[in-house]
């Protein structure tokens, strides 16, 4: 599902071990350091068992696939409590059959028909059939339900229809480039289980009944989320038996969690990766594993507010992020900076826009020609009778967030602007962000092999959708629609050069980094191959003699 999903500036470091596109075979960027003795152990065969404790560092708001806008609800059911039609292939990037065995794409690109497998049954019992994906799909277009997110992908669609039990076909009001994967990829419920009541706050939000290799057993809130092997799985089974994803918010008790063993796998800060796991003991029981990935951090500011609202102080405020300085003593160059809204390593990044340098006099330049000066004499900047005082929103657990903030709280004070941090834990970190109660955040989305920006920076998107900050351009909504039909890819990235170059002009963001992935996992698991999107624990096992839990 190549959907962009929202994310902590932190959690980049593992997140995409899990979420729904997978990855090809080659490892560009990416390292793995493994013991002689693992490389021994990747030669034995395959057995079932064990358990596997996945850190996971902020809690979901939910598990309904519909509803869900973090990535945090897909690391949990991403292949495996729920499925989709179609899926990744983790060697060729190709789209490959999962509940559908085989689509047929109509020649003028309009109708997708899929043919769904035999035999494939919810983790209840009832039968899974195209009236489950019919029924996802109306609930995603139905305005009550809290999906604009979703919604935003299928507008486009004028009919999905059951031609039998084991037959879906869907029809397109006028072609998208990205129509089979959404298609394929559209996060299908069970009907029988969301028909009745309120689909919003309907209890299988918190108990999800999916098709996958594994079952879920628990939700402890603030603990943990816990998932059992599905023995009566339709496809190929999983070795490992239970997976626990313990909920862990503060970085530093997670990593002495860790350093104890009682983690697999737990994402590691820049600081932890390059000072703090470099111990025989650590090494002894943990590979590191880093690669970078399709996501991009940003600093975005709500131009509802009236400070934001003007792109020479959105500029001004760029120019005093010293993206060098946090890249270098923070993040110790685990990343690269960015420009514009695309996966740095993707052929739709535009390598020609430079970013703005770190430049606190140009900044005061383009305060003052905006007119944003003290005029009364009391330190902080004011327009209109309007003090430049605003709140800058980080989710609670993000050190990196947090140390960005404080850097550019310093640089604001000495530019006669107050800024307040305040951090919030995630459920209401993105309340606050769908009902746009916020000033300015700091996040990353991460991304699939290929974005299309409508979910972002559409206008249609402002008030209830992922355009948090309310960025509206009329150029750039005729340049993100022209695109979506445009199946040239050549073509459209032209169309998306412009459209970056817009976004570049305007700052809506202050545009960051593309963080690697940094993460420790036990030794004791093996096939932990790195693709270039990440790892896929749906392949990993233990051998017999190393496997700690029984069950």
């Amino acid at each position: 599902m190549p959907r962009l999903l929202l994310i902590t500036f932190l959690n980049i470091t593992i997140l995409f071990a899990l979420i729904a596109c997978k990855s090809g075979n080659d490892n560009p960027g990416g390292s793995r350091e493994k013991s002689e003795a693992g490389e021994t152990a990747l030669d034995s065969e395959p057995v079932e068992g064990d358990w596997l404790i996945y850190h996971l560092s902020a809690e979901p708001a939910t598990l309904n696939p519909i509803t869900a806008t973090d990535a945090y609800e897909g690391i949990i059911n991403n292949g495996k409590i729920y499925e989709t039609l179609i899926e990744r292939n983790n060697e060729t990037l190709e789209l490959d059959p999962l509940l559908a065995e085989s689509w047929e794409i109509s020649e003028d690109k309009l109708t997708y028909t899929f043919k769904i497998r035999e035999g494939i049954k919810w983790h209840d019992g009832t039968p899974f059939t195209s009236e489950d994906v019919v029924f996802s799909y109306n609930t995603i277009m139905n305005p009550k339900v809290d999906s604009p997110q979703l919604r935003a992908y299928y507008q486009e669609i004028r009919d999905v229809k059951a031609i039998d039990d084991l037959t879906v076909e869907f029809t397109y009001a006028k072609p998208y480039f990205l129509a089979l994967e959404f298609c394929g990829g559209m996060p299908i419920v069970p009907k029988h289980i969301f028909d009745k009541g309120d689909f919003n706050t309907n209890p299988a939000g918190r108990d999800p009944i999916g098709t996958g290799p594994y079952k879920f057993v628990r939700w402890t809130t603030g603990r943990d989320i816990v998932v059992d092997k599905n023995p009566d799985y339709w496809g190929e089974k999983p070795k490992i038996n239970k997976i626990v994803f313990k909920i862990i918010t503060d970085s530093t008790v997670s990593f002495q969690i860790l350093k104890r063993e009682e983690l697999d796998v737990s994402g590691l800060t820049p600081i932890q990766w390059e000072r703090q796991t470099n111990s025989p003991s650590f090494n002894e029981n943990y590979d590191k594993l880093s690669y970078f990935t399709p996501n991009y951090s940003y600093i975005g500011w709500n131009s509802k507010r009236p400070y934001f609202a003007d792109k020479q102080v959105r500029t001004a405020l760029t120019h005093l992020v010293n993206r060098e300085l946090i890249l270098d003593k923070i993040l110790y160059n685990l990343g690269a900076i960015v420009t514009n809204p695309f996966y740095i390593n993707s052929p739709e990044y535009d390598k020609s826009i430079d970013p703005y340098p770190y430049d606190p006099q140009k900044a005061e330049e383009l305060l003052k020609e905006a007119d944003w000066i003290d005029h009364d004499g009391d330190g902080i900047r004011d327009k209109d009778g309007v003090k430049f005082a605003f709140e800058f929103l980080i989710p609670g657990g993000s050190e990196t967030g947090e140390k960005i903030a404080t850097i550019l709280k310093e640089e604001l004070d000495n530019m006669g602007i107050q800024m307040d941090i305040r951090k919030t834990e995630w459920a209401v970190f993105t309340t606050r962000l769908n009902e746009r109660n916020f000033d300015a955040v700091t996040l990353a989305w991460s991304m699939g092999v290929e974005s299309d920006p409508y979910q972002i920076w559409s206008s249609t998107q402002a008030e209830k959708g992922s355009n948090f900050i309310g960025f509206k351009n009329e150029q750039v909504d005729k340049l993100i629609e022209e695109a979506r039909t445009e199946f040239d890819r050549d073509k459209r990235q032209e169309l998306y050069r412009k459209f970056a170059e817009i976004i570049h002009e305007e700052q809506p963001y202050t545009f960051l980094f593309c963080r690697k992935s940094t993460v420790a996992v036990n030794k004791r698991f093996e096939n932990v191959v790195v693709y270039p999107l990440g790892i896929d624990l749906l392949e990993w096992h233990v051998p017999l003699p190393l496997q700690m839990y029984s069950n």
